[in-house]
Parts: structure tokens; C-alpha cells; sequence
């Protein structure tokens, strides 16, 4: 089978999926887009040494049936996507990815695969299926790396250093709230941990909060773990980070932003929503990535995925 890496399009996106260190007795093809491992330095002829063909974009695309995309492709991709080609990557089909599923999955019957880390999945023509071949939480790392890179850079941008003048909320126990713990304790101890069980306390003392971390990621839907009512409780200045990077969702009302413009202003509460802020340490978290693709789907190969795929067309 011919497998397309391409280089993410999406912005400010600098990860690099898979290093040429980590390709060894790979059993399909590798097509890499030229420049995929330019953000580190890697030049192409460290992947042609690997065996790997390097190709243009555009070739890639109509080269392969299965296209490797860290990131979700963008508009500009579009035109590329032949029907019936199987998409692999973060595609959150049934989050920030609804416009590409509506615009490009559905008129062209694309597979998506989509490598969430507690529950990946395989969707093809409404239907979808567990890839229980993955790991559960063989990603956690990169949530971790979520946590703790969103607070940071939340923190830079709003201008203040988290002192133990503030109090601070964080929501969740999981893989991004440690990341979230992990940056914050550095400063201070004056951190208060709210968990699913403990939401009503959270909500209790919420206007006495200066700054709400959230590192939940809610799949009920419509249902917010704060909802408009509680934001209106908060003091006045209080800074949202959303870790979890769940806009609309946990938190009712947030809007994505981006690492160029990572805040905004509402109701004189501010809001941080950035779905990527892991490629701001995308050195430390592309040696992750790359090993974990590598020992968990490159190696064993992407035959798997079309046993799955089989299960979905019976």
C-alpha cells in the first residue's frame, strides 16, 4: 500500500509526524511531500535514505490512496482529494473537522480516520468503528503537552505570570489537566482541582476564581460543563484557558482562536482556545508522535485499517 505524508496546512502547525530515525521494517510505501521535516531541519534525503520517495504535494495526493494528515486539511487541499481516498490524522469528525465531513467526506466518500487519543475510529459512509488495535490513551503525551503549552502560552499572552496572588480553578484529573498542574505548580500553590464529581463546589465558589483552566473535553451533546449563566458569575477580568481546546462545548459559547491571535475579549472575561498549542514544543512533541505512529500504525502496517473498513461495509 502507498502511504502519503503530507506537511500539515494547517496554521502555524510545525509538528513533524514521523522522523526518518523512526522508519525501519515498515511493510507499506512512503510518499513524503518535499520539505515534510523542514520545521526540524530534516532535509528530504534523510527520508530517500529511509527508503521513502519524495514527491510535490499535488503528486502525493494522486499518488496514494491513504494520505497521513497530522492536522485536519483545509480548503486548499480540497481540490487534491480524490473520491475514495482514506484520510488519516486528527480529523475530529464530529467536532472542529463537521465542515470537512459535510463539504469533502460525504460528496466524495472518503474513509476518515481519526486518531483520537481514547477513541479512535474508523467512518465511512455514515457508519463507524473502533480501532481497538490502537492503544487506549496512546497518545496521552501530546494531551499532556496540551495542558501544559496552553497555560503557558495563555499565561505569556495575557501578560502575567500565574503569582500566588491568583486563584487558580482547574478542571479535570486526565492527561491535559496534568499538563495543566505541571506548568502552573512551577509558580504557585495556590491551585484548587475540580473534577466531575466535585463540579457542583466548582460552581459554587466560582466568582472567587482569577483564572479557570480546563482540561475536560466534554462528549455529551449539548451539554457544558460551564454554561453562559456560570461565566456571568465569574469576576470581572477572569481568564478562561481552555487546555482541552473544546470551543462551544465544555465551556458554552467559546470560539476557536489561533496561535497568532490566541485570546479575545467577551463580557470582560477573556478566553483562550488554541486546538494546536502542543506545536509551540513541536520538537519535544514530534520525537513523541513520531515514535508512537511508528511502533503503533506504521509498523504493523495500515492493512489493519482496511480489516476495519471491511467490518463497516458487511
Amino acid at each position: 500500500m502507498k502511504i502519503g505524508l503530507v506537511v500539515p496546512s494547517y496554521p502555524n502547525e510545525k509538528r513533524v509526524a514521523l522522523l526518518p530515525n523512526d522508519i525501519e521494517a515498515f511493510p507499506d510505501e512512503l510518499l513524503v511531500e518535499t520539505g515534510f521535516g523542514s520545521t526540524m531541519g530534516i532535509a528530504d534525503a534523510e527520508y530517500e535514505k529511509r527508503g521513502c520517495s519524495v514527491l510535490p504535494r499535488a503528486k502525493i495526493f494522486e499518488a496514494c490512496d491513504t494520505i497521513f494528515a497530522l492536522k485536519l486539511l483545509q480548503p486548499r487541499d480540497y481540490p487534491l482529494i480524490r473520491s475514495g481516498q482514506m484520510i488519516v490524522g486528527w480529523t475530529h469528525p464530529t467536532g472542529s473537522g463537521t465542515t470537512f465531513m459535510r463539504e469533502q467526506v460525504e460528496p466524495k466518500g472518503l474513509k476518515i480516520v481519526d486518531l483520537d487519543n481514547a477513541y479512535p475510529r474508523l467512518y465511512y459512509k455514515g457508519k463507524s468503528a473502533h480501532l481497538d488495535f490502537l492503544p487506549r490513551n496512546f497518545l496521552f503525551k501530546n494531551s499532556f503537552y496540551a495542558g501544559f503549552s496552553s497555560t503557558m502560552h495563555a499565561f505569556l499572552n495575557y501578560g502575567a505570570y500565574p503569582d500566588p496572588s491568583m486563584r487558580i480553578a482547574v478542571l479535570g484529573n486526565g492527561n491535559t489537566a496534568q499538563g495543566v498542574f505541571h506548568f502552573l505548580s512551577k509558580f504557585t500553590d495556590n491551585i484548587r482541582m475540580f473534577y466531575r464529581k466535585t463540579m457542583s463546589e466548582f460552581k459554587d465558589e466560582i466568582g472567587s476564581f482569577d483564572v479557570i483552566v480546563n482540561g475536560i473535553e466534554v462528549d455529551i451533546p449539548n451539554f457544558h460543563l460551564v454554561t453562559r449563566e456560570d461565566i456571568a458569575k465569574t469576576k470581572p477580568g477572569c481568564f478562561f484557558i481552555d487546555a482541552a481546546a473544546d470551543a462551544g462545548n465544555t465551556i458554552e459559547g467559546t470560539r476557536y482562536t489561533s496561535i497568532d491571535n490566541p485570546m479575545y475579549e467577551e463580557d470582560g472575561r477573556f478566553f483562550y482556545e488554541v486546538n494546536n498549542s502542543p506545536s509551540l514544543i513541536y520538537r519535544t512533541s514530534s520525537k513523541f508522535l513520531s515514535k508512537t505512529f511508528a511502533d503503533c500504525l506504521f509498523r504493523p502496517g495500515f492493512e489493519r485499517l482496511k480489516q476495519v473498513l471491511k467490518t463497516i461495509e458487511i
